[in-house]
């Protein structure tokens, strides 16, 4: 499709971070990973890779020190590729689903949108342990697996990450094999979709990896369809047996459909209406370009010591546009909506070191890091502007398909996305970071974690609407500390605190006003009581309590003296049982519980008051496999100190079917709502309730080689 002019503005080219600021920042980087720490060392830092129990401690990750899942204290979630294949899963949304302590928010029917326990975010995503903030859909295509980390998370991540944060690990090339496969699938709404993934050795030391995917996009609604390409090429070079370089481009484009769910009545979605989709065709589309290019430069300096210097440089070309449904009688449906194109760059540059030392009999692995921030974002928004009301609202009866050509009295209509300019602001944020952790092993059953990360958040918001712009600048310490008792190798209890922020200016970026320029940003606690246990090497159990709670900074509007008050608290417990029962027989099993109150004392939206989830493959013989599973969710609310206004509970049954062919060829078959039970997952706002996919069923063909 085409997109007006004004739809995609070249507000600015991307202002190279000056030379000396650049010199100074590389110097730092380079001092932490050529002069590792001169204390004794003894012992080699373990280098565990067990898919599904380890945060993978051979790239840059999410926790960036090589810890086993027993020994981190935080509850965490892996989610390998083979699960992904195995449930069928397509999106960030169906890991969501059975993944304890999370749940799916609407995302306003255009970006990833995840509740981490209690707290709804579109910008704590992560790639390879790097930011990823942009609001879209991300792709599953080139990822060797999902890491999901729950609590605030600001010392290794920094602002934001406030209820917990999605890392995705991608594949890299390796060297010295050569291998490769494809997938096809197609499904009964009518949507396909292919990947391909190829390692080819180059030489003795170097080697190549494409990934690449195209998806038709097709589901039970109205209008829906879209695209998506991605094509991500990666290369290793061995430089030496201490030293290994990794290079990765990845290029996106994807198109789709944007719907934004059915009204409510009397309290809940209108079930009338589920075939009904409240939006135009030709109006309702979002897009994404992006560029993305990476470099990760690995060196042990003994068998004790290593470090990292990671490079991101990334440019995202994002439009969205919409009408909605904004309000309902019981008879008219008032529509609404918005234009909002963005463009972001962004240069990212951190450094690691991590030693491995002792003192006496302790043994320390420390690790010391820096990172720089570069974002450039550009942002406007247009709002409807109807004809016939010349407001940016219109109201219709409800017809499948809508029509909005003719507005409720039978008057004839139109609506553009050029008269009514709501904002247009430019953003500068630069971000400077350091932080230390230190996970202690004081002897066998006691162990200790404990850090601090300081922040200077400094940011310029140019309201170019108005001619004004603001700017602020926040320095803030995240602490972290936990302590972890194992009575056995395999049981560990622990108990944890963490804190995080998030500035005024909000995830995106896209305002400051001067008002919230003099406040200070949010701050969330998090103290967590868990234990984990280790049944086998390949069954994993955990359970968790977590108590988290927001402080805000507010200006009286009488005194216009600064205070503080309680925003959200939220608290629960998760237990989650993954791996192999035994050799035939594999499960996943979470279950979670939370209560929540806002500032006002009331009960907090998107926080189902039970989530249980089950997924069970059994090898009935070497070539002949099953699976079977369920996701419940219970009540929640669709805005906050609403309870009269809920999303139903649920229950949906997925099942599937494996078949290998041969040894390179293999059949896989899922079906997804085996019940065709009608329910709705989230909601953005009163009147935007998603409907869920009916039955679906999948087939798809994988060749290895």
């Amino acid at each position: 499709m085409e997109i007006s002019n004004h739809s995609k503005p070249k507000f600015w080219v991307s202002q190279a971070i000056s030379l000396p600021s650049l010199i100074v920042y590389l110097t730092i980087c380079l001092t932490l990973l050529i002069s590792p720490l001169a204390f004794a060392q003894v012992d080699e830092i373990e280098e565990v890779i067990v898919k599904g129990n380890v945060l993978y401690s051979d790239q840059v990750n999410a926790l960036k020190t090589p810890v086993e899942v027993i020994d981190v204290p935080q509850t965490v979630s892996i989610i390998t590729d083979e699960d992904i294949r195995k449930q069928g899963f397509r999106q960030i949304g169906d890991i969501i689903r059975y993944t304890p302590g999370v749940n799916t928010s609407q995302g306003e029917g255009h970006r990833d949108a995840v509740v981490f326990r209690g707290v709804r975010s579109t910008a704590d995503f992560y790639q390879d342990g790097v930011r990823d903030d942009v609001q879209y859909y991300r792709s599953l295509y080139n990822i060797d697996q999902v890491e999901i980390l729950r609590g605030p998370n600001a010392l290794l991540f920094g602002r934001g990450g406030t209820g917990g944060i999605l890392n995705r690990v991608t594949k890299k090339a390796k060297v010295g094999e050569n291998f490769g496969s494809f997938d096809f699938g197609i499904d009964s709404f009518g949507g396909s979709d292919l990947a391909a993934d190829y390692n080819v050795e180059t030489g003795t030391n170097t080697a190549l990896r494409f990934n690449i995917h195209s998806d038709a996009l097709e589901n039970h609604r109205d209008h829906y369809d879209g695209d998506r390409l991605g094509f991500n090429p990666t290369m290793r070079v061995e430089l030496s047996s201490a030293t290994t370089l990794d290079l990765s481009y990845e290029y996106a484009d994807h198109e789709r459909f944007i719907d934004r769910g059915v009204p409510t009545m009397n309290g809940e979605p209108v079930e009338a209406f589920e075939k009904v989709t409240f939006g135009d065709p030709k109006i309702n589309t979002t897009t994404l370009e992006a560029d993305i290019f990476r470099g990760s430069l690995n060196h042990d300096f003994s068998d004790t010591s290593k470090g990292v210097i990671s490079i991101t440089s990334s440019e995202f070309e994002k439009m969205y546009r919409n009408l909605y449904a904004s309000g309902y009688d019981g008879t008219l449906v008032t529509m609404d909506g918005y234009e909002d194109p963005t463009e972001r760059e962004n240069f990212i540059l951190s450094a690691n070191l991590i030693n491995e030392l002792t003192f006496g009999s302790t043994k320390h692995t420390l690790l010391v890091g820096t990172e720089m921030i570069d974002t450039e974002n550009a942002n406007l928004r247009y709002d409807t502007y109807w004809s016939t009301t010349q407001k940016d609202k219109e109201s219709f009866k409800i017809t499948r398909p809508m029509d909005f050509s003719v507005n409720s009295d039978g008057v004839a209509t139109s609506v553009d996305f050029t008269t009514k300019l709501k904002s247009k602001t430019e953003s500068d944020i630069e971000v400077t970071s350091f932080y230390i952790q230190d996970q202690i092993d004081v002897n066998e059953n006691l162990k200790l974690m404990l850090g601090a990360r300081v922040d200077t958040f400094d940011i310029t918001v140019k309201d170019i609407k108005s001619g004004t712009s603001q700017s602020r600048e926040d320095d803030e310490v995240s602490p972290r500390a936990g302590v972890i008792f194992k009575p056995a190798d395999n049981v560990s209890w622990y108990v944890s605190y963490s804190e995080s922020f998030l500035p005024r200016s909000g995830e995106q970026f896209k305002k400051l006003t001067a008002d919230a320029a003099r406040l200070d940003p949010d701050v969330f606690e998090n103290t967590e009581f868990g234990v984990k246990w280790s049944i086998t090497p390949s069954l994993y159990f955990t359970a968790a309590y977590f108590d988290s709670e927001q402080t805000q900074a507010v200006r009286d509007s009488e005194t216009g003296e600064n205070s503080e008050i309680v925003g959200l608290q939220v608290d629960g417990f998760e237990l989650e049982l993954k791996g192999d029962v035994n050799e035939k027989l594999s499960i996943a099993v979470g279950v979670t519980s939370m209560d929540g109150e806002t500032s006002s004392g009331g009960e907090p939206r998107e926080i189902p008051d039970t989530q249980a989830s089950l997924w069970a493959t059994y090898q009935v013989n070497d070539r002949f496999g099953l699976g079977f599973g369920f996701t419940h969710q219970g009540e929640s609310n669709i805005s906050n100190n609403k309870p009269g206004l809920v999303l139903p509970d649920y229950t949906r049954v997925d099942l599937a079917a494996y078949y290998m062919i041969s040894d390179e060829w293999s059949m896989q078959f899922n079906v997804e709502n085996l019940t065709d039970e009608l329910y709705f997952p989230h909601s953005h706002s009163t009147h935007q309730a998603s409907v869920g996919e009916p039955m679906n069923a999948r087939i798809s063909i994988r060749r290895n080689f």
